[in-house]
């Protein structure tokens, strides 16, 4: 025997151990995982708002209670005008039912040559009560898993709730712990990529809320215009789906606006429908890059993806993280990735239109007979077709003009 393969099967045998032991572990631990994974991207969105109560003589233990409380009366809020607005609704839907029976029957009745009566279809309908006695009971037998259902959302709220408290007041010290056992290279690199963390996070997420904020807005004066029930809490549902549900949120909050528009007349809800096209594409277009110009503005399909994404990997809490991970994802790429000046190619010419005499001449519109300009990465660009030289000694040769 080798002298060798003994220590390679015993090593061999411990790495087996450890990887069933870590598996283990994460199949037992996976719902802590998720709760420890929310309430630390909770905590980087809630940082710039505490670092600038702390910079204004807030302790951070107050900045940061202030600050969750603020974030939780505003959830509030908005479940609760949600859920006046689903009663109300309803109750207005289930006084209209005579109504509406009375008129599909009459126009059943004119149509088909028939002689259906609401006194008819009412022996029909109590003809199923036995299914209905039977999906009650069943609703009843449900009670007690529905409690613990409740109990158990509840305590993981709460328990995201003291995580996130933890995570961003102590979060200074948080770092250093976790920089005490880092060399000193690698706490540079873990200390600017937790800034970027933070600063495109809560950018992104904070940009959203004054995008939900005018959304709501804008939609709230259209259905007060249009004398349709419960206008603040449809604007405020549209404006908070719209902008945390990328590309498709708009027109899925859209379609509840204009389902009760229906309730009181068509051209109303017509009317509804018009606006949120027109708004979603000023929204895209004009008023989004604009807000978003200063954080980090995502692509909406990309957007899109990564909910998908989040969605597919963690489920429900995937689509919370999915965004700000998408966001802090872009943003390392942007600062680690190298990049290349562009060679021209026809294939490029579309993404190049419309900018002129630049998109002939390079990136930095300086032509090639152009004695000097600035280069790539701070360099310098030699003219009459030489070379593009950077800080990272990159040469390369520029193609003659053409004519």
């Amino acid at each position: 025997m080798p002298p060798w393969l003994p220590r390679a099967m015993m090593l061999a045998m411990w790495i087996v151990t450890a990887f069933g032991i870590a598996l283990w572990l994460f199949l037992r631990l996976q719902n802590l995982i998720v709760l420890l994974l929310i309430s630390l991207f909770l905590a980087l969105a809630l940082e710039p708002a505490v670092n600038w109560l702390h910079r204004h003589r807030w302790p951070r233990g107050p900045a940061t209670g202030a600050v969750m409380l603020l974030v939780m009366a505003l959830a509030v809020a908005f479940f609760s005008l949600l859920g006046s607005m689903l009663v109300g609704q309803v109750l207005a839907f289930a006084a209209e039912v005579p109504a509406m029976i009375r008129a599909a029957l009459h126009w059943v009745n004119t149509t088909f040559d028939t002689t259906y009566s609401p006194t008819t279809l009412l022996n029909e309908i109590s003809s199923a009560s036995g299914v209905v006695e039977q999906y009650a009971s069943a609703i009843a037998d449900n009670v007690w898993g529905a409690g613990t259902t409740v109990m158990a959302l509840l305590f993981n709220g709460l328990a995201i709730a003291l995580f996130t408290f933890y995570l961003c007041a102590d979060g200074p010290r948080f770092r250093r712990v976790i920089c005490s056992v880092l060399p000193p290279r690698t706490q540079r690199e873990t200390l600017r990529a937790w800034e970027i963390a933070i600063e495109k996070t809560g950018g992104y997420l904070y940009s959203r809320a004054l995008l939900a904020l005018v959304c709501a807005g804008a939609h709230y004066a259209v259905l007060v215009v249009l004398d349709i029930p419960f206008a603040f809490a449809l604007a405020l549902w549209v404006g908070v789906l719209s902008q945390f549900i990328p590309t498709v949120g708009t027109y899925i909050g859209g379609a509840v606006p204009v389902l009760v528009a229906l309730l009181v007349g068509v051209w109303p809800a017509v009317w509804v429908l018009v606006f949120v096209i027109v708004y979603q594409q000023f929204e895209n277009y004009l008023l989004q890059p604009r807000i978003t110009a200063k954080t980090l503005d995502m692509h909406p399909a990309v957007a899109f993806g990564s909910v998908l994404a989040g969605v597919a990997i963690l489920g429900a809490p995937g689509a919370l993280l999915a965004l700000p991970m998408g966001a802090s994802l872009q943003a390392f790429l942007s600062t680690y990735i190298r990049r290349y000046e562009v060679e021209e190619h026809h294939l490029l010419s579309a993404a190049r239109a419309g900018e002129g005499p630049a998109a002939e001449t390079g990136e930095g519109g300086a032509a090639p007979g152009d004695d000097s300009g600035p280069g790539e990465d701070g360099g310098t660009r030699e003219g009459g077709g030489g070379t593009a030289t950077g800080t990272g000694g990159r040469t390369g040769s520029t193609p003659p003009p053409q004519d």
